[in-house]
């Protein structure tokens, strides 16, 4: 399949110390798009071909790009801006989100202010979430994924003096890129009623402002700037802003709310070497929903999707509440097993890493303690039996055996294990149900380890385990020492195995 682009789309200044891939040569890798199979089309303009084997994927990237494409985001970006063919992104809000668009095989993905306001704060995007919020959410979001993340800048937060500072905190906080808009305070979602927009002389002088905030930090971080004055003024108020704000050394173009495919294609022709950026919608906004093919041959280069991740998000969470509420859980075919959730959150890797670093005398979880009194996820910092029998089931989970030093010390210089014979070969087994019939603590641990037992379980400060110990010293097989409630409710169960 084969589409045709502006050559304006990649032939950008601003990109020209970025090496060119050779449409016919072999630095050129195939881009793939879904649903558009055995489509031809060609005319005056450049020609690049895509093939479709990878959902949801188009894009084209150099392969011989060397060490420089990985220096830095932005430099991906500013590479992936220069190379042929219409790119794709997704709107992230938070880590997950983002990575499970990086392991869909986008190259690169944008942070939706909409998305991060509802998730974040379950409220909408009118101004209410600030500068300090957005960062942290986008330094969440840079380091769980590899690949490039435009982030929503929104208005900057305040004045031209505001927008360096803001870009600055996004240069840090790992962004490849940055949207910046026209907007007065408190914005909006561009496609809601009541856009306002600054004065010309501000716009302009907020993207003076972030180039110069780029030059002092010594990035390349890519500048997108966006305008609401289509629905705040007109279509030729924001046609003669983007033109200013290329001027002053905006990067990327980007007017939101374009009501029509003849108000995008008049867009696409103003400051023809500067990529233009789209915005798809989904659900009913004031842009027509292109295809990609459609909006490639208008002139866009770049082409964001914000709502498809938190819209999907919100109705599978209202669907899985629906299924709770009538007794029932979210059917098999709607969710990932356990297993496929543990995979894209990288339980698998951590493991084989953490297998890497363990040793006999690696601090286990033991010594981290247990207190009925706080038994919230941070503070028990233990595993439920649930989830042990999962890990053992495991081949790739380490076995490690925790090992005090008073153990080494019994060790005869012959390598038998002398007192520890016997009673002290043998393990003890805690475990504790809470009152509420969850299971709070199951684990096992040396006989030799009494010092530290109460540091796991307090209640158990001021019983006399080795008094029960040698008591069943002689006994064979398993025997319960203790089986008590402690003061707050929950089950105490102390086994010799």
């Amino acid at each position: 399949m084969s589409i045709s682009l502006p050559s304006y789309c990649h032939s950008r200044d601003a990109f020209a110390n970025l090496q060119q891939p050779n449409a016919n040569s072999s630095d050129l890798k195939t881009a793939y798009i879904q649903p558009y199979s055995g489509i031809t089309k060609s005319n005056h303009h450049s020609t690049i071909s895509f093939t479709t084997s990878y959902r949801g994927r188009i894009s084209a990237l150099t392969s011989g790009a060397g060490d420089d494409a990985v220096s830095s985001p932005a430099k991906s970006l500013r590479r992936l801006l220069a190379s042929p063919g219409i790119h794709l992104g997704p709107a992230c809000f938070d880590a997950l989100s983002a990575k499970l668009v990086e392991r869909a095989g986008f190259d690169f993905c944008f942070t939706t202010g909409f998305g991060i306001s509802a998730a974040r704060l379950g409220l909408p995007d009118t101004g209410l979430i600030s500068y300090g919020e957005m960062v942290d959410q986008g330094q969440q979001i840079t380091g769980a994924v590899s690949i490039p993340i435009i982030g929503d800048g929104d208005n900057g937060y305040g004045n031209p003096m505001n927008v360096k500072r803001t870009v600055k905190g996004y240069i840090r906080a790992g962004f490849a890129g940055i949207i910046l808009e026209d907007q007065v305070t408190p914005k909006a979602c561009g496609h809601t009623r009541g856009r306002k927009v600054v004065s010309r002389e501000e716009a302009i002088m907020k993207i003076r402002a972030a180039v110069d905030a780029r030059k002092e930090s010594g990035s390349d971080i890519v500048i997108v700037a966006r305008t609401d004055s289509r629905q705040a003024v007109s279509l030729e108020e924001s046609l003669w802003r983007t033109r200013a704000l290329a001027d002053a050394g905006a990067d990327v173009l980007f007017i939101d709310a374009l009501a029509s495919k003849e108000e995008m294609k008049a867009f696409c022709e103003v400051s023809p070497l500067v990529p233009k950026m789209a915005n798809m919608l989904e659900g009913g906004g004031k842009t027509p929903i292109l295809s990609p093919l459609e909006l490639a041959d208008v002139g866009y280069k770049v082409v964001a999707y914000p709502l498809s991740l938190i819209g999907v998000s919100i109705r599978a969470m209202q669907d899985a509440l629906l299924a709770i509420k009538g007794g029932r859980i979210p059917s098999s075919g709607s969710m990932p097993s356990f297993e496929e959730i543990k995979e894209i959150l990288g339980f698998n890797i951590y493991y084989e890493e953490e297998m890497r670093y363990s040793t006999k005398t690696s601090p286990s979880r033991l010594e981290r303690g247990y207190s009925s009194i706080n038994n919230s996820p941070d503070s028990i910092q233990h595993s439920s039996q649930n989830d042990l029998e999962i890990r053992n089931q495991s081949a790739q989970d380490p076995v490690v055996e925790v090992v005090t030093p008073e153990i080494y010390d019994n060790y005869s210089t012959d390598g038998s294990r002398g007192p520890y014979l016997g009673i002290w070969s043998r393990k003890l087994r805690v475990r504790i149900t809470g009152r509420d019939g969850f299971e709070k603590l199951d684990v096992r641990i040396p006989a030799g380890f009494l010092e530290g037992i109460t540091n796991i379980v307090p209640a158990l400060g001021g019983i006399n385990i080795k008094e029960l110990l040698d008591d069943a010293a002689l006994e064979e097989g398993g025997k319960q020492l203790l089986d008590f409630n402690d003061t707050m409710g929950d089950r105490i169960q102390v086994f010799l195995e």
